[in-house]
């Protein structure tokens, strides 16, 4: 069932990164709050440096602070933590937050509620030469704003490298976003939920490219939930040369419920909607528009991808794609997407610029309980393994690898085998088997590799299993004898010094 609930390894892995961050805080532990040394946040930030951790007490604080050329170090990152436990809100102010040319900062477990202008705001302080960049935000609430106009939830300006896993999205500006990223790149937005928004939930634009947006769930999202380009005052682009809104953002894995056009592509190119659940969209289902027009700089909105998505509309959607001038529809591609009329049984399928090839039209995907707002696909669902055959992406809203053929939407519906592949990179993966398993486990990899660490670690948090620096040379195996008195759920993480994995692993 789709509740705002994390799936198990997304939970293990925050209290594994939660518990090692405290076991291994430096001497710089700055503790603030009522009673504590630092009463405010900003004086705590004032002498922060690379590898502290800024641990904020239970309260409410006031918003309106500014923070400039806070920096960690990629070995020595500045961690903000509301202490574990304890509600910290910060109330008010013009911005909660402002944070100008950041580096290498952890914020984790706070609330921002009430601003009167963006919630949080972070921004490179007008150098798009020197971007703020490894920002991560975690399991924090950005709720009620006081404001109706332009006004964002969280505002990202000349930002990469940054993550937005875990976090809440509730009640923004009739005219803002949940998240506005202008010139941002290379970055993740997972995991999270955004519900009640005005403009958009998530809007990228302004020379944003390759950011990846992958299982979040959208309820009433806004007018377009997701903004992929939008409009761009030019002396705000970053770079300033930018010949696009936004490039090679990539949607996964996400459930849409309402909106009036859950998906916009705004001046945007070479973008992918892939594997997606829309249910009951109010007014389109996409819309292909330009904004920014100079046919000498920008070229018009196209070469994007729309595909393996499974669209569930009724009535109130009666164009399916809408189409704005200085665009370039033609060149679309849409593949193996599900359409189902719920009020029409004679429906005969979208109205689309270019064909849907192999899709399927007027067949119910028969979701578990949408009332439940539970979309994963019951058996006999006409969406299982009738995707087309993608990279990406590798897993499902659940985390749940995709099979091949995979299914349509953002659910698997298919039964896995008991030898599972693993993606490691675009060149390389490996096969885990069996799963469930009883007595050992294989790995298998497509060549040597270099100074594997594989632990495996139960659901509590408890290693109970470790093979260290473990090198390959000469196999393409690895197998671990399982203790006999382990049973239930546990984690299986292989990790090396450029990538790291993990799977859920069933001992019987």
């Amino acid at each position: 069932m789709v509740n705002f609930q994390l799936p198990q390894i997304i939970r293990l892995s925050a209290v594994i990164m939660i518990c090692s961050f405290y076991d291994d805080l430096h001497a710089n532990t700055l503790e603030v709050g009522q009673g504590y040394p630092y009463a405010t946040l900003s004086e705590a930030t004032n002498i922060a440096v690379p590898g502290d951790t800024i641990l904020i007490h239970e309260g409410t604080y006031s918003g309106g602070i500014y923070v400039a050329d806070l920096q960690g170090t990629a070995s020595a990152w500045i961690h903000i933590l509301a202490a574990p436990g304890e509600a910290v809100t910060f109330d008010g102010g013009g911005n909660a937050w402002q944070f100008t040319d950041a580096a290498y900062l952890e914020i984790s477990g706070f609330i921002f509620e009430h601003q009167t202008g963006n919630g949080v705001n972070f921004d490179d302080g007008g150098s798009y030469e020197t971007p703020s960049h490894h920002i991560l935000f975690d399991n924090c609430t950005f709720r009620d704003i006081n404001a109706s106009g332009n006004n964002d939830l969280l505002k990202l300006s000349g930002i990469d490298s940054f993550e937005i896993r875990q976090c809440l999205f509730l009640n923004g500006a009739e005219g803002g976003s949940g998240i506005d990223m202008v010139g941002c790149h290379d970055s993740q937005i997972h995991n999270n939920r955004f519900e009640n928004q005005g403009s958009n939930s998530v809007q990228a634009k302004g020379g944003c490219r390759n950011i990846r947006i992958e299982r979040n769930f959208f309820k009433n999202g806004g007018a377009r939930a997701l903004n992929l380009g939008g409009s761009t005052g030019l002396q705000f682009f970053r770079p300033l040369d930018a010949p696009y809104e936004a490039a090679e953002l990539k949607v996964y894995s996400n459930v849409f419920i309402g909106s009036d056009a859950p998906v916009a592509f705004v001046g945007t190119i070479n973008t992918e909607v892939v594997n997606n659940t829309f249910y009951l969209p109010t007014k389109w289902v996409l819309r292909i528009l330009q904004e920014t027009v100079d046919p000498d700089r920008f070229p018009p909105c196209g070469y994007n991808t729309f595909r393996n998505n499974i669209i569930y509309i009724n009535n109130l959607v009666s164009v399916e794609c809408n189409i704005g001038p200085n665009t370039a529809p033609e060149t679309f591609t849409f593949s193996n997407n599900l359409w189902f009329h719920s009020e029409n049984s004679n429906w005969t399928g979208p109205d689309l610029p270019v064909e849907d090839t192999d899709n399927i039209v007027s067949e119910d995907p028969l979701f578990e309980d949408a009332s439940l707002e539970d979309f994963s696909l019951m058996e006999g669902s006409p969406a299982i393994g009738a995707g087309y055959d993608v990279t990406d992406p590798s897993v499902d809203y659940d985390e749940v690898q995709f099979l091949i053929p995979r299914s349509i939407g953002a659910f698997e519906g298919g039964m896995a085998t008991g030898i599972v592949d693993y993606k490691i990179d675009d060149a390389q993966d490996f096969r885990v088997w069996p799963n469930p398993a009883s007595s050992d486990i294989t790995i298998e990899f497509p060549g040597p590799q270099d100074a594997l660490r594989i632990s495996l670690v139960s659901i509590s948090g408890q290693q109970v299993l470790n093979i260290g620096k473990e090198s390959m040379d000469h196999r393409k195996t690895i197998t671990m004898p399982l203790n006999p008195d382990l049973h239930g759920l546990f984690v299986l993480r292989i990790e090396s010094d450029e990538w790291e994995k993990s799977q859920i692993l069933v001992i019987e």
